[in-house]
């Protein structure tokens, strides 16, 4: 089996042009030579802010940039023609695509309508502050700009199960809908908050039966409209289990297809609730591993005192291998964003070198790591800042090893605080396959470390190019490996 490995094709701060989707056309064939099996587009749906809208504040799920909505016919990456293209040229070069699926909430009402709502405490949802009273809530999605097509739906209160606004007294606080499907939240496994169904803007009802069937319809014609690959779903911790499970059924029942996809349960600190989910899943989706790529944020910002040997506990990947989507960053984590929880640059290449060349785990690289990014935006602390996100100049050289190189049994060494490594035995099927992966977050390194016999008396460099001495291995298959302080060093046959 080859190697797999995901790109996520934008970050937060992607230029707000219109241009993603002609680049990913114009990129696709190059994507795949380096080393991309795999691209997740972000939401491709016109969101309440029209054309500056990232999407994650969705408004109208079919409109993929067809109708002159929310002050634009295209949405902030291009119009739905040209993502069509998009997604045709990179099936064509031989990239799966896997869409954004943003389904938690509705933004950007087309009107208000009289509501009975009780106020809940924010700090504990469950705890209601109020008796019933009416308040004018945006809850009436109407569509006029669609004008029917595609879908007759109509979203009123009776599709969703709280608001933050109330109209006629212009109060923002969390209001829950009372209407005939429930007076309360919906039952999640998050219990941030008391219950954390409700997240933002108008939050979806899935126990009203018409919600769910519209959102099955909606997928099935997304699928037939654009022809991907697979999913990537937003914010499912805020979201019934069960919900998804009757919809990926459905879709994957009546498409024929596999449709991989993995969802965001963004829990850091609690693989627990990770693995809850999964349960309550059956195993029908991976999850990202937040779990793991918190620890790489802990470890880039301790530098040496952070003990590498335990960089894989409590992840995701060291637990349900098979479901994991490890990453280093995304859009939530970058800086000046709501989940931000950065990798600091001098360890970056040592957390691409954890997940793209070790065998478990299904790798997700980052748009900035590979394009770089250069962005303004306020901070917490009320002002503003300039970020320059610099790509990561080892990139396509541990992409091009993952590809060529990183197969066959895996020994790991993690048996020093500050120092570790692992060997990739090869196999087979991958000419001249089988490396070694030395990393430091202090002094410089050593690690004595097998790598086969069928390598006895072969030349090994580093491929990264940072050590420029040989190692030759043993005839007992052995090998000194190295790596410079605070590096990664990744040892490969010194082909002839």
């Amino acid at each position: 089996m080859e190697n797999n490995t995901m790109l996520q094709y934008f970050e937060w701060y992607y230029p707000k042009d219109g241009s993603l989707w002609r680049k990913v056309k114009e990129d696709a064939t190059r994507l795949k030579e380096i080393g991309i099996d795999a691209i997740w587009l972000p939401p491709a749906h016109k969101g309440m802010e029209g054309s500056q809208s990232t999407g994650y504040d969705s408004y109208d799920l079919y409109d993929l940039g067809e109708f002159d909505q929310k002050g634009s016919v295209a949405t902030k990456y291009g119009t739905k023609d040209e993502y069509l293209e998009a997604v045709k040229h990179a099936r064509e070069a031989g990239i799966q695509v896997y869409a954004d699926i943003v389904l938690n909430h509705l933004g950007g009402a087309d009107d208000y309508e009289p509501v009975i709502v009780r106020k809940v405490n924010p700090e504990n949802r469950n705890e209601f502050i109020s008796e019933p009273f009416e308040i004018d809530a945006f809850t009436k999605f109407d569509y006029p700009g669609r004008g029917g097509k595609y879908s007759e739906f109509k979203w009123d209160f009776q599709c969703f199960t709280g608001v933050d606004y109330d109209a006629r007294t212009e109060e923002t606080a969390v209001y829950s809908i009372q209407n005939q499907y429930g007076e309360g939240w919906e039952n999640v496994l998050d219990t941030e908050n008391g219950n954390y169904d409700y997240l933002m803007l108008t939050d979806i009802d899935f126990r009203n039966p018409a919600v769910r069937e519209e959102l099955k319809r909606w997928g099935l014609w997304f699928y037939h409209t654009v022809g991907f690959d697979g999913f990537r779903l937003d914010a499912i911790k805020h979201m019934p289990a069960e919900f998804y499970n009757e919809w990926l059924d459905f879709l994957r029942e009546e498409t024929g297809e596999e449709l991989f996809t993995v969802g965001e349960y963004w829990s850091p600190y609690d693989l627990g609730s990770m693995l809850d989910y999964i349960e309550a899943t059956g195993g029908r989706m991976s999850l990202f591993d937040a779990c793991l790529q918190a620890n790489f944020s802990r470890a880039s910002k301790a530098g040496n005192e952070f003990d590498l040997t335990t960089i894989l506990h409590g992840s995701l990947v060291e637990a349900r291998p098979e479901l994991a989507v490890t990453l280093v960053e995304n859009h939530d984590t970058q800086p000046l964003q709501s989940l931000e929880q950065t990798v600091e640059p001098w360890f970056r290449a040592h957390a691409y070198a954890i997940i793209l060349l070790r065998e478990s785990g299904y790798p997700c690289v980052f748009y900035s790591d590979v394009y770089g990014s250069s962005y303004t935006d306020t901070g917490t602390d009320g002002f503003d800042h300039e970020v320059t996100m610099e790509p990561l100049p080892q990139l396509e050289n541990l992409l091009s090893l993952r590809r060529d190189k990183a197969y066959g049994v895996q020994t790991d060494y993690f048996d020093f605080p500050s120092c570790i490594g692992w060997t990739r035995e090869g196999d087979e099927e991958h000419t001249n396959s089988g490396l070694a992966v030395v990393l430091s977050n202090g002094d410089a390194g050593l690690k004595r470390m097998e790598v086969g016999k069928k390598f006895a008396g072969k030349r090994f460099t580093d491929f990264l190019g940072h050590v420029q001495q040989e190692v030759v291995i043993g005839e007992d298959g052995w090998g000194d490996f190295t790596c410079e302080a605070g590096s990664v060093s990744v040892w490969t046959f010194a082909e002839q």
